[in-house]
């Protein structure tokens, strides 16, 4: 955004709007981006307030799409998604619901599907390497150390 730029409340109210229906955005992503327009506090609250009462901003939502997003898209698990969302000041309520938005046959199933693909590019004849390349992998992407300790056993022995 161009510092050298001034904008009203109304044009900046407007901004958000768009940016808002443009895709589910989180109110720090949001407060974020009013700051940079330069807005003061007064402002960056008074805009921010009327997006929630408009329904364009709703935490929720937000953490529930994300969840699901990131998930069937990135295949990251849980733990990932849960740190992710915390950094974006997500409520603890909030992060619970969007963790429910994964069913979790779907969950165990992206699992074992993600290691196997992982194992069959692993070229590491060593099987103890082979074991840490592949749980590093799925640490990475945030599924929980006692379900990759299991799934690496099971696909290795």
């Amino acid at each position: 955004m161009n510092p050298h730029v001034h904008y009203s409340v109304n044009e900046a109210r407007q901004k958000m709007e768009r940016y808002c229906a443009y895709q589910e955005r989180c109110h720090k992503e949001v407060a974020n981006k009013l700051k940079e327009m330069r807005m003061i506090p007064e402002a960056v609250d008074s805009i921010l307030a009327h997006l929630i009462q408009e329904n364009y901003l709703n935490e929720e939502r937000f953490a529930k799409s994300y969840a699901r997003g990131k998930f069937n898209i990135k295949k990251w698990g849980k733990s990932r998604i849960k740190n992710e969302l915390k950094l974006r000041d997500i409520s603890k309520y909030n992060i619970q619901l969007a963790l429910k938005e994964i069913d979790e046959e779907d969950y165990f199933t992206t699992l074992d599907l993600l290691a196997k693909k992982r194992l069959s590019q692993l070229s590491e004849s060593n099987k103890a390497r082979k074991r840490k390349k592949l749980a590093d992998y799925l640490l990475y992407r945030g599924w929980e150390s006692q379900l990759v300790y299991e799934k690496v056993m099971e696909l290795t022995k």
